[in-house]
């Protein structure tokens, strides 16, 4: 049957978990009655799901497309990024996880990163601003549905614009209806889905480039054969990881990644501390085989499939060319599942940010005051604009995805950098500085921000791992500077936030 029989099967089956995913849009729409189960479903889920939701979120159309087709251009440099996003990532959710939550739980929970922001330093401009930056991560969401589109014409035959269209209706409709439930358990199954077809396509190796259980180092020799460029630590032909100073911007994006308002929801979901172990160790597993296995597969297709027009079409044609129609066919929904699992929570996210911080937390309040009747009334106006959103952010991300980026997985990289220079310092600092404060946390915003902004925008530094690097640095001074030229919050607040026993009573 070949590739017509790789169509036929994949649509089958597509159709098929499209169906499951619609359905479990219409059970979540009874978890989504109030915003809190819009934007986290608390309580809903089992912990363990909220961890593989948690890495399959963080893998996207990223590791599956994107890094992949890095790995067929520049080589085993781009191994920098897939270990950085196992063990930085890793490390750096346990570090934030239970002074996260927390810290979360206090001034009537939180609900997003923005939310929680604007509680720790008490601040609405925080809260706000926080919530409005995060419409860069419509990059974020244009990166996938640019990941859609490539998935769609390449292995289902599906002209790349309907490919778009297609992927953003289906995302919409079950997360329209299911919020975050939808969110969280379609998530479960692609991030388990993910696991298994990503170790399949790793192993592949050892038949598609041969050397049996030595197939890494016969790769390595033929890549080597290639380019010798292709197996070095850096890649002088890459503008990416051609030099030290563009890793260590790319570890740090990897480090601050878990910072995201899509993977922190995720730890505001939970119900207990006791739950926090459990959610720990199903997300690292699963960060480990996401992160790992399918950027082999770019490199593999770099040997036996030279001179692809798009980078990012490389581990679409290498499960073409390996695999029998059917078990292409499921690992081409896995990889749909790949984009689906990250675009989902990004919606998600941004609706929730927009219409619970910007409106519910501020504007409803200016509208309708603080009584029980006000409160109510912005709860449910509230909900009605999160729900609403969702269409609108689908409208905006295939209007930015219809002319296809050079990469897929730069593009997702600007909204994410820029967001993480803005929030790293007044949220990290905002843990254990007791003399951090409302001033100084704006001032990094607005300097962490900035200063990336200006990077990019001005184009003297278009790396966007490198405008990281320096607003990271203008936003941790910028806090520290300000927080010590102000006055200290009142040592109740700060007792609040950090107790001299170190722990916070619930």
């Amino acid at each position: 049957m070949g590739e017509q029989g790789i169509v036929i099967y994949s649509w089958i089956i597509l159709v098929a978990f499209i169906g499951l995913f619609l359905y479990l849009g219409r059970v979540g729409a009874k978890a989504s009655q109030t915003m809190e189960g819009f934007s986290i479903a608390k309580g809903a889920v089992k912990p363990w799901m909220l961890g593989v939701c948690f890495g399959a979120t963080y893998a996207s159309a990223n590791l599956f497309i994107g890094v992949p087709g890095w790995a067929y251009s520049f080589g085993e440099s781009v191994l920098w990024w897939t270990w950085g996003c196992f063990a930085l990532s890793w490390i750096a959710l346990i570090l934030l996880t239970k002074k996260f939550w927390q810290i979360g739980q206090l001034s009537g929970g939180s609900l997003t990163l923005a939310d929680w922001l604007g509680n720790r330093y008490n601040s609405n401009f925080l809260r706000v601003g926080v919530a409005l930056l995060w419409l860069l991560g419509i990059y974020y969401i244009a990166g996938q549905t640019v990941g859609m589109g490539t998935l769609f014409e390449t292995t289902l035959g599906t002209p790349y614009l309907w490919g778009i269209i297609l992927g953003t209706v289906i995302v919409v409709i079950y997360i329209g209806f299911g919020g975050s439930y939808a969110d969280i358990v379609t998530d479960t199954v692609q991030g388990i889905l993910m696991i298994i077809f990503g170790i399949i396509m790793f192993a592949s190796l050892a038949w598609t480039i041969g050397g049996g259980f030595g197939f890494l180092g016969k790769l390595h020799g033929q890549l080597n054969a290639i380019d010798p460029n292709l197996t070095a630590p850096l890649n002088p032909n890459s503008p990416l990881f051609g030099d030290v100073f563009g890793i260590v911007g790319i570890e740090l994006l990897l480090l601050g990644f878990v910072l995201l308002p899509q993977l922190m929801n995720k730890i505001l979901a939970l119900r207990n501390e006791g739950e926090m172990r459990e959610f720990l160790f199903s997300a690292g597993i699963t960060l480990f085989f996401v992160s790992n296995m399918m950027v082999f597969a770019g490199l593999g297709a770099r040997v036996l499939l030279p001179g692809l027009q798009f980078a990012d079409t490389a581990v679409p044609q290498y499960m073409v060319h390996t695999f029998p129609p059917i078990i292409s066919a499921f690992v081409i929904v896995a990889i749909l599942g790949a984009v689906l699992s990250t675009t989902d929570g990004l919606y998600v996210s941004i609706s929730s940010q927009l219409s619970n911080d910007c409106y519910r937390k501020v504007i409803a309040r200016k509208i309708y005051g603080d009584s029980k009747e006000g409160r109510e009334k912005a709860e449910k106006n509230a909900l009605i604009l999160a729900k609403a959103l969702i269409p609108v952010i689908g409208i905006i991300a295939i209007l930015f995805a219809i002319q296809r980026p050079p990469s897929l997985t730069l593009l997702t990289q600007i909204g994410n950098s820029g967001l993480i220079s803005g929030v790293i310092a007044s949220l990290t600092l905002g843990y254990f500085w007791r003399r951090a404060n409302k001033p100084g946390a704006i001032a990094s915003f607005l300097a962490g921000a900035g200063t990336y902004a200006f990077l990019m925008i001005s184009g003297i530094q278009p790396n966007p791992f490198k405008s990281l690097v320096f607003g990271t640095i203008a936003g941790f001074t910028a806090m520290i500077i300000v927080s010590l030229m102000t006055p200290p919050m009142s040592k109740e607040e700060v007792e609040q936030f950090i107790p001299d026993n170190k722990n916070i009573n619930i």
